[in-house]
């Protein structure tokens, strides 16, 4: 079909008139964002002659994605967590802010007050089961000199793919604390090795993903806030070596600095030190914080939420895993 009418002074002025250009109330950022996001949208479904039929196959994945609580799933499905943290790398190498441990996506399944230790802390309940880790690590600035009193939050999910609060088989904020780190910058946890895990099939991701040809499979991982005053804030986290999906997640999380071996340990002289009852597998992850302004400690590099929003998208998770 050759017909084209975006460029049309009628379409031109149309977008306009959606985007409140002739309204004097609103908000002109807003006003400015939308003239582009719907203009772009005209121009597409005229680029590639959209059809009515593939238009409302569209709205109605967009209400089922929306019912299921799934747009923060398909987010980095699609690479917008990526690219955001592609940005924010260009905008600290534009204002000479270099080194420190690379960033990574957040994910949706962060949940703030977990309680918090000095120094050591076991992230695992007694219920939970799974290969005991052992998680140490040492907070640095980019010059090497330890940060006393870095404050590490850690979470990931049990050895089935599931994260605590959104899954109600496990206890409350079980596989999440706040470690904060001793005089040398060191933190300790004790944990168990979690499972990756996949987009539920038939879920309005799954099917984004499949007519893409991808899949929906993340790796075992590991996710890290960490902030010290006078320093950026880290919002990270380690893919643990040899999963099959450590270099093909499909939220596109994996940086080669944070994948991280885990070391199987089986001396009875490292078990005992360690007052566990068997061989264990010892994870090492050193982090280094960039230098910040103080008008720049006010940012934090986590977007908002509503927990309960949440709660939908993360259950559908719960039990996914590879197993």
């Amino acid at each position: 079909m050759t017909v084209k009418i975006f460029d049309t002074p009628d379409v031109q002025a149309f977008v306009k008139t959606v985007a409140g250009f002739d309204k004097t109330g609103g908000n002109d950022r807003a006003k400015q964002i939308v003239h582009r996001l719907v203009g772009d949208l005209f121009k597409l479904i005229d680029d590639f002659d959209v059809t009515e039929e593939e238009y409302w196959a569209g709205v109605n994945l967009l209400n089922a994605l929306g019912s299921q609580t799934q747009f923060g799933l398909l987010s980095p499905g699609l690479g917008f967590d990526h690219f955001l943290d592609m940005r924010q790398d260009a905008i600290d190498a534009e204002a000479k802010r270099t080194g420190g441990t690379p960033r990574t996506i957040e994910g949706p399944l962060y949940v703030a007050g977990a309680p918090e230790a000095e120094g050591f802390a076991r992230l695992d309940d007694e219920a939970t089961e799974g290969e005991t880790m052992w998680l140490t690590g040492q907070v640095r600035d980019v010059n090497g000199t330890p940060i006393a009193g870095a404050k590490v939050e850690i979470w990931h999910a049990n050895s089935q793919g599931g994260y605590s609060f959104f899954d109600p088989s496990q206890s409350e904020y079980n596989l999440r604390r706040t470690i904060y780190a001793d005089s040398d910058g060191r933190y300790t946890a004790r944990s168990i090795i979690p499972s990756g895990y996949g987009v539920p099939e038939g879920a309005p991701t799954d099917v984004v993903l499949k007519s893409l040809g991808r899949h929906g499979e993340r790796p075992a991982h590991i996710h890290y806030f960490v902030s010290a005053p006078g320093h950026q804030h880290l919002t990270t986290q380690i893919n643990l070596a040899g999963d099959p999906y450590t270099y093909d997640d499909f939220a596109f999380a994996t940086r080669e600095e944070l994948v991280v071996p885990a070391e199987r340990i089986d001396d009875p002289a490292e078990i005992a030190k360690r007052d566990l009852d068997g061989p264990f597998s010892h994870v090492v992850f050193d982090v280094e914080l960039a230098q910040t302004d103080a008008a720049e400690l006010q940012v934090r590099h986590a977007r908002p939420r509503a927990k309960e929003d949440d709660q939908d998208l993360a259950s559908q998770l719960a039990g996914t895993a590879k197993v």
